[in-house]
């Protein structure tokens, strides 16, 4: 794994270890590459071109071209062939996360083949129209590196497409401007497209207006599964895996593979992996499905759950496509819990957040809210408190739930502020958030709090909207299960944060998948 550059005395370096990796992957480089750099007189130029120089210095095949007052965004620079647009540019300095987006495209544009599907290669290069895409970023996320790579390969495969990265530190006149307040965000054409991690096929499928009504008709003509997954996180993924191994006919279907660890940054309690990351995880999970033999259907949303006369089940897909199997496992995992709230849909992406390692740098030195005293709420909390101007944090009982070395922590920190035993009943704003109202439960006194950002961090809903009726549910709406993962249902089974298992953890959501899907075995060999 690639190490990051960072700042040294006030010019961009790479340190030994990064350098003797890049060798390696830069020889892999077969075509001239040519970096166009924009700069002006700014300190964050200087540390740009220090980077393209260094780069540049490293392979005989990259070669750099300065440019000064030019109309471009400066600083930035684009990944060209000789005399020919490939339409990436990287505006600001790939760092962080993003330095391997750098590589990558550095590579691509060199001729190192793209990891993707000759169907997926050639969807992309019919793909009619003129789309321009910039997606703005910050450093420290995590979700953002997969929207820059998967558009800045359709912008390689495609001419008619092109794409910026725009790294918002460096560029928050247009990030007030455009009033954007969560990363990714991104705008194609000028207007918002998305925003959120979105990958390779959930883009292909948004552009391609012929692309939904294909996947539909193709879902539809597959034959039967003797086990069906609908769900594609950590108890999915392990469902799918055990299945497999069985010799039987496996599907998983996901709305997005990896599912709520996609969002997880720290991961330190998974045993026997000291310490990860979310989508480094997640890349694993789904590397080691498709050891197999396993039909993986992803971007497809459950609608509907039937039993057909044949005695197999029938799941409708949003997208109008309809899969049929023997025996089905739900692992489709919960989501954020929103407040209710008035204005809080509202104000989503433009004060409104669920991820505070993903969009708290766009707070810098601003004040905002945390609501949620559990370890979710404190740790975001501990995190933003080194970014922006002030963290206040609203907790509905009496007392924080997180765990005590937390609690100890955050009250170490001057610019944080707990109250508790408060309910926050609105929040307010213009073209983004200005302030929420409370009310101390205590008192019954209405107060107001004057921020420009709040991060909602109160747990998770479980995905059983679909299932609500057909299932016995609890009364927290997730599905009961007995000690062999069976619903109420025969030939349904559920594993994962979607039941009713106490402990909503990674490690025990993949025991359960196991489990879920051995019972579903034994259901299917005594039936």
């Amino acid at each position: 794994m690639l190490s990051y550059p960072y700042l040294k005395r006030g010019k961009m370096s790479l340190d030994s270890k990064i350098k003797e990796q890049l060798n390696q992957y830069l020889t892999k480089i077969e075509n001239p590459v040519v970096l166009d750099a924009y700069i002006d007189d700014q300190s964050s130029s200087n540390s740009m071109l220090d980077l393209l120089e260094e780069l540049s210095g490293m392979s005989n095949k990259v070669s750099l071209n300065v440019h000064k007052d030019s109309d471009e965004r400066t600083p930035s620079f684009n990944v060209n062939k000789p005399n020919e647009v490939s339409g990436i540019q990287f505006a600001g300095i790939p760092m962080g996360h993003e330095f391997t987006s750098l590589v990558l495209a550095l590579l691509q544009v060199g001729g190192y083949p793209v990891k993707i599907s000759d169907e997926q290669i050639e969807q992309i290069k019919n793909i009619k129209g003129q789309f321009n895409f910039e997606t703005y970023i910050s450093l420290s996320c995590h979700n953002c590196p997969d929207v820059v790579q998967a558009l800045n390969v359709l912008s390689l495969l495609n001419p008619g497409i092109s794409h910026c990265m725009i790294d918002g530190a460096l560029f928050q006149n247009e990030i007030n401007d455009k009033k954007i307040m969560s990363v990714p965000t991104i705008h194609l054409n000028g207007k918002e497209f998305g925003q959120g991690r979105m990958d390779l096929e959930e883009i292909i499928n948004k552009i391609d207006i012929t692309a939904f009504d294909k996947a539909a008709e193709k879902l539809s003509t597959m034959k039967p599964f003797d086990m069906l997954i609908v769900g594609g996180g950590p108890a999915g993924a392990s469902a799918a895996v055990y299945a497999a191994r069985k010799g039987i006919r496996t599907g998983l279907v996901a709305e997005r593979f990896g599912g709520q660890v996609m969002d997880t940054l720290g991961i330190e309690n998974f045993i026997s992996v000291r310490a990860t990351e979310g989508p480094k995880l997640v890349a694993a999970l789904e590397e080691h499905v498709k050891e197999y033999d396993v039909d993986i259907i992803n971007l497809q949303k459950a609608k509907k759950l039937s039993k057909k006369e044949n005695s197999h089940y029938e799941l409708e897909l949003e997208s109008g496509g309809r899969l049929q199997s023997k025996s089905i496992i739900i692992a489709t995992g919960a989501r954020w819990k929103e407040l209710g709230v008035p204005g809080e849909k509202e104000f989503k992406g433009k004060g409104v957040a669920y991820c505070p390692h993903c969009d708290g740098p766009l707070f810098k030195g601003k004040n905002v809210a945390v609501v949620g005293g559990g370890n979710s709420g404190i740790e975001a909390a501990i995190d933003l408190a080194g970014i922006v101007g002030h963290v206040t944090v609203l907790e509905f009982a009496p007392e924080l739930k997180a765990d005590q070395v937390l609690v100890d922590r955050v009250k170490t920190l001057k610019n944080v502020d707990v109250l508790m035993n408060v309910q926050t009943n609105e929040i307010y704003g213009g073209d983004k958030v200005t302030h929420i109202k409370f009310i101390d439960r205590a008192s019954k006194e209405e107060k107001q709090l004057d921020i420009e950002g709040i991060f909602i961090q109160i747990g998770l809903v479980p995905n059983t909207d679909w299932v609500n009726g057909m299932i016995e549910l609890s009364k927290y709406g997730e599905i009961q299960i007995n000690d062999h993962g069976a619903t109420s249902l025969p030939g349904v089974f559920a594993a994962g944060d979607v039941t009713t298992v106490p402990y909503k953890q990674i490690i025990i959501a993949m025991g359960e998948g196991s489990k879920a899907a051995l019972g579903a075995f034994d259901f299917l060999i005594r039936n």
